[in-house]
């Protein structure tokens, strides 16, 4: 049966967008009558607040989307990832790396940089080579620096291509990428594929601003030796600013929702009819949402909030941003 997932970080409570991506990611699965996982991506512990693991699960229980089995969090399982990162480099697939991310985005945005396309996809600067071949005497000054290293494992520029089951086809180089940071924390780019492998996923759906990150999971599977899921990547939900949604911009979760007088089941109406799965009017069920839900009709393009639902916000907490 293929596995589904959603995978949220629980940094500050699920906004609409969250929502709406685990939505989809349910609908996938219980349509199919495929089990449902719901796993924390919680590496990064300074961001992460204790109490949002639980509201986290409040809210999806609230709409009825729940799971199977008890969640998971990644930050228990460190050292599954750190096992990988030292396989890999006995096998000779990692090398140090001194650069910042500002020696990474000026490396790509040089007039003789990178031209790749992931250069130009925003937020993403494709990494440039530059510690891949330093000799064992330049290591060893930078390690004098004092300057801790990332760990990057080697893609050369291995080209992939999938098929998005929203997004089409896409494809491309992977470039060599940190699978463990300066701190020694494992990363994202490796953790969130071993844990898809391990438990079994094979239907990740996600925020399509992710979908660039997808051709480094390809390869990361590959070497991992793990099964590749199928993917299928949502468009965001955007702010009437066409930013992508943040607490800033209002009444944007289900606690806010309820706060001026909504329901749960108002809000899950919304969210069907932001996929075009109901009409703005209706009330909706989950059951009803099953019964109609076919992921080729879902809508490819961002679903912006208009400001007349985002009005009488509550104020922002700026502790945790989403």
């Amino acid at each position: 049966m293929p596995v589904g997932r959603f995978a949220p970080s629980p940094t500050g409570r699920l906004h609409m967008g969250n929502l709406r991506t685990a939505l989809v990611a349910w609908l996938f699965a219980r349509s199919s009558n495929d089990p449902f996982l719901l796993r924390f991506e919680d590496l990064d512990l300074a961001l992460v607040a204790e109490e949002h693991y639980q509201t986290q699960e409040l809210d999806l229980n609230a709409l009825g989307l729940g799971w199977d089995g008890e969640s998971l969090r990644q930050s228990h399982r460190t050292e599954l990832y750190r096992d990988a990162i030292a396989d890999l480099r006995r096998a000779g697939m990692t090398y140090q790396c001194f650069c910042s991310r500002r020696d990474i985005r000026e490396a790509s945005e040089a007039p003789n940089g990178d031209p790749r396309h992931m250069a130009h996809v925003a937020g993403f600067s494709p990494y440039p080579g530059t510690c891949r071949q330093l000799t064992q005497r330049e290591r060893a000054t930078k390690l004098a620096s004092g300057r801790p290293p990332a760990t990057r494992v080697r893609a050369s520029e291995k080209f992939y291509r999938f098929e998005d089951l929203l997004c089409g086809t896409h494809s491309g180089p992977v470039d060599d990428f940190v699978i463990e940071r300066n701190d020694g924390t494992p990363a994202y780019n490796l953790a969130v594929v071993l844990d898809d492998g391990l438990q079994g996923v094979e239907m990740v759906v996600r925020g399509d601003d992710l979908l660039p990150s997808t051709l480094r999971h390809l390869f990361m599977a590959e070497q991992l030796g793990v099964t590749i899921p199928a993917y299928a990547h949502v468009p965001l939900v955007l702010a009437p600013s066409g930013k992508r949604l943040a607490k800033r911009d209002g009444a944007v979760t289900l606690e806010d929702r309820l706060a001026l007088g909504e329901t749960a089941a108002d809000v899950l109406t919304m969210l069907a009819a932001s996929l075009d799965l109901a009409d703005p009017n209706e009330t909706v069920t989950l059951d009803s949402l099953l019964d109609r839900f076919d992921p080729s009709l879902l809508p490819l393009h961002p679903y912006t909030l208009e400001d007349n639902y985002l009005g009488g916000a509550v104020t922002p907490d700026p502790g945790h941003q989403n």
